[in-house]
């Protein structure tokens, strides 16, 4: 039994296959909130839109209401996913939680101007170029390499008067980003209807909401071709929608590429020299870069 003064919150180690079931059984014995982690800190893509991806390894916990004996809830879910899965009990002490999450984010530097800042936050370079975006579980907030990389490639761009593709755009980072570097226009496309509403809202605290038009997949037939493209998804749909991305780039437009493992950097680079001249792969940590111009 835990202590009076202390929730009670249960772990258990699963795969990412189970993860789904280990949650809604927590939930059905009375967990508060459930949460995912990787249990062996191993690397995983942003996911594609619309996608949640989880790790092989994943540890799901369930949060419960103080003085909540755990012993009928390990009962319960031993006897539903038997004794093999790793789980225990443990008491949590009450803190405050909003101010500890908010505490671990910092403002990021994407280059030599760009800042990705949480609101809560302030960037104290007089010169800073700051897309204001809060963390949170889903779309992409700067702190991947990938989004990383597509970032410090805006800001390397002179992209005064120029227009802008953000393909999956997600949380509209990148984006919004374009925008407020110096692009006149910008167009976000992306399969999620919440990735949508996610970069409307995050353009409208930034102000560059009349500058950013955004269009679900189906209606990207509509976006004009722009000077500058960003795609930050995964190798295979990169690939694939090498035709789609061509379209959206006007000729001698500027073209980058992320979502990419280095070991998958070339396949991907093979499949747009049909129609871009590509440049060289730049990488941070395991993730790389890919940059071209539209012929």
């Amino acid at each position: 039994m835990t202590e009076n003064n202390e929730w009670m919150q249960i772990k258990l180690r699963t795969t990412n296959k189970l993860s789904d079931t280990v949650s809604d059984l927590l939930e059905q014995l009375g967990a508060l909130a459930v949460t995912f982690e990787d249990a062996e800190d191993s690397p995983i893509l942003e996911p594609r839109p619309g996608e949640r991806r989880l790790w092989p390894n994943t540890e799901v916990t369930g949060l419960f209401e103080k003085g909540t004996d755990p012993a009928p809830i390990l009962s319960a879910l031993r006897t539903v996913l038997g004794d093999h899965i790793p789980m225990a009990a443990a008491g949590l002490q009450d803190r405050n939680w909003i101010r500890e999450w908010m505490s671990q984010f910092k403002p990021i530097k994407c280059g030599n101007r760009l800042w990705i800042c949480p609101s809560w936050l302030h960037v104290e370079d007089p010169d800073a170029v700051t897309v204001m975006l809060d963390p949170g579980l889903a779309f992409g907030t700067g702190t991947h390499p990938t989004t990383w990389l597509c970032l410090n490639f805006l800001d390397s761009l002179d992209l005064k008067g120029k227009s802008v593709v953000d393909y999956g755009c997600g949380s509209g980072i990148l984006g919004i980003a374009a925008l407020k570097l110096g692009a006149s226009v910008a167009s976000g496309v992306d399969i999620d209807d919440q990735a949508i509403l996610a970069s409307d809202e995050n353009s409208e605290r930034n102000g560059v909401k009349g500058r950013f038009t955004l269009y679900l997949n189906e209606a990207a037939a509509d976006v004009k071709p722009a000077d500058v493209t960003v795609a930050n998804i995964l190798a295979g749909p990169l690939a694939e929608l090498e035709p789609e991305i061509a379209r959206l780039t006007a000729k001698g437009g500027a073209l980058a590429l992320s979502g990419v493992l280095v070991e998958q950097a070339e396949e991907v680079k093979k499949a747009y020299e049909k129609d871009f001249i590509m440049g060289e792969v730049k990488s941070r940590g395991d993730w790389a870069l890919l940059t071209g111009i539209r012929k």
